[in-house]
């Protein structure tokens, strides 16, 4: 065990107000798929035990996992709670009020599988910004097997009902819910990076095609319905990523300038409070040896963002690294399953715990270890 940290000079324990959001620290939970809503997509008692020992262990923030929006083409999983009606909404208010109680803040994150659906109660198919069957396998820790099915285009319509169902989702999570805030992933393969990906978005409309503006726009639009939704002081932040859950190695292919252009026009638009920037090892230049991280390049180019890093993160010494480099937040996944106390461990020199991996075998779901 090391000395104790001065929580003073400590930069992972200066308070921050992030959109209106009063956090103690700048250490925050990363959304994790852990399969273990009811069939019906309600977030159960187990979760908010789960989700309340993140906080009790001095996470200032907490970011669900990835919530369904809609009762059509957005659920990616079975055990993946929704946010697409009532009472799916009602269950997930003991959740966040058991964070909210043991004094974290709780932010919901609104997804859209695509054609990343492996468990979708209620679409046997699965849609896309054009009918290309994705790389890789499914996944076995989310009850998957085999390939990914070849997805249908989705349609002009169905885009603008994919975008109402992220605002309506929205609308429950802060009116119906009490979330403190919002986050839309937009990374890791899902429908927003469906669109944002060249190899996957061949579309000759203004959706997509060649031109990264245009296959940006969805990401943006769905921006922009969310906070007209709940209206300026609601706490809103988009998930981005290079790397995919069925690719691992992706890169954007127009590389920093690409970023560059990407970060600046989600700044210019003016309604985000924080860009989240997940890639596998967050302090990695993120194309040339030698370069710039993504946390880095979204700081450069959207200067008035704060950033959420998340990736690789879990030694103390790695998250003063990023918070050196720029980010606002440092994200914890696999770290916070280790170890729901690190902002409590780290600040009294305690070592963190290693990640077990069999934690997550044979399936992600929730373990009566992490309910204590």
């Amino acid at each position: 065990m090391s000395a104790p940290t001065n929580a003073h000079a400590d930069s992972l324990f200066a308070p921050l107000a992030l959109g209106g959001m009063s956090l103690p620290n700048r250490l925050a939970v990363a959304p994790m798929t852990r399969i273990s809503a009811s069939p019906e997509g309600l977030a159960t008692p187990e979760m908010a035990r789960y989700y309340r020992r993140f906080a009790a262990g001095g996470f200032g923030l907490v970011i669900s996992e990835g919530i369904y929006t809609d009762q059509a083409w957005s659920q990616a999983y079975a055990g993946q709670p929704g946010l697409s009606d009532g009472p799916q909404a009602a269950a997930w208010r003991p959740v966040v009020q058991a964070v909210q109680a043991a004094g974290g803040r709780m932010v919901a994150q609104l997804m859209h599988a695509g054609a990343l659906a492996q468990g979708n109660r209620f679409r046997a198919d699965t849609v896309a910004p054009s009918a290309l069957r994705p790389v890789g396998t499914q996944m076995g820790a989310y009850r998957g097997s085999g390939p990914y099915p070849e997805p249908r285009a989705i349609g002009e319509a169905e885009i603008r009902a994919a975008i109402d169902g992220f605002a309506d989702a929205a609308r429950r999570a802060i009116e119906s819910t009490g979330f403190d805030g919002l986050e839309i992933h937009g990374a890791n393969g899902y429908l927003l990076d469906q669109f944002l990906t060249g190899h996957s978005n061949r579309r000759g409309d203004g959706w997509g095609g060649a031109s990264l503006e245009q296959r940006a726009r969805l990401s943006l639009e769905v921006v922009d319905a969310v906070r007209r939704a709940v209206g300026p002081g609601v706490p809103l932040g988009l998930r981005l990523s290079q790397a995919k859950v069925n690719d691992f190695h992706h890169r954007w292919p127009e590389a920093e300038a690409g970023a560059a252009r990407l970060f600046a026009r989600l700044a210019e638009a003016g309604q985000l409070d924080y860009l989240h920037i997940t890639e596998p090892e967050a302090w990695r230049p993120a194309f040339a040896e030698g370069g710039a991280s993504l946390v880095q390049l979204a700081r450069r180019h959207a200067p008035g963002l704060p950033v959420i890093a998340n990736g690789g993160l879990h030694e103390p010494a790695r998250a003063r690294q990023l918070r050196a480099d720029g980010a606002a937040l440092i994200a914890l996944g696999r770290g916070a399953l280790a170890n729901p106390d690190w902002p409590r461990r780290v600040a009294a020199g305690a070592e963190p715990r290693p990640f077990d991996p069999a934690l997550l075998a044979p399936l992600g779901n929730l373990k009566e270890t992490e309910l204590a």
